[in-house]
């Protein structure tokens, strides 16, 4: 994961380091290697994700598929999760998604997740000292090439350290 952050860091200034990120992540998270869903933009305080209307992204009235918005909330905030937070130090799990569709996406659709570092510490890392588990939610709009808003996720994401996890049923 330092190599994440290393490469993160360089995309924020480098069209060519973007380009490689997204190679990478193609290739590191199989299941959305098919959905081709993309960072656009990586900024200090957050990421932009983009999937196209291709037919691997479409269901049978051919929109854009549910199940693919709902993977487009999901990877984006959990990728920025892993950028601000250590993977050696904290485990982020999904607890539950939910969605709330309100438009047919027919075209190209991206999303853009902001979380700062002074959130991170207030709201995350701060109430870990004192508890052994977080959870925390976050609502994601997604937007069409024509600012239609086709859906709002709320994803639910458990925050611990390792130290906290316990593997086995005792």
């Amino acid at each position: 994961m330092d190599k994440l952050n290393a490469l993160v860091q360089k995309a924020q200034h480098s069209k060519f380091y973007l380009w490689v990120l997204n190679f990478m992540l193609l290739r590191t998270v199989p299941f959305n290697n098919p959905h081709k869903i993309k960072i656009q933009t990586i900024a200090e305080d957050g990421i932009t994700m983009f999937a196209a209307n291709t037919k691997n992204n479409r269901n049978h009235i051919k929109g854009i598929h549910a199940c693919l918005l709902a993977t487009l909330c999901e990877y984006v905030t959990g990728l920025s999760l892993l950028v601000h937070l250590s993977p050696k130090e904290y485990r982020i799990i999904l607890k539950n998604i939910s969605m709330t569709y309100h438009y047919q996406a027919k075209s190209d659709v991206h999303t853009k997740f902001n979380i700062t570092k002074q959130e991170i510490e207030n709201d995350i890392l701060l109430p870990l000292k004192n508890q052994e588990a977080l959870f925390k939610e976050f609502a994601i709009e997604v937007y069409d090439i024509n600012k239609n808003h086709i859906c709002t996720g709320l994803i639910n994401w458990q925050i611990k350290a390792w130290k906290n996890v316990k593997t086995q049923i005792n």
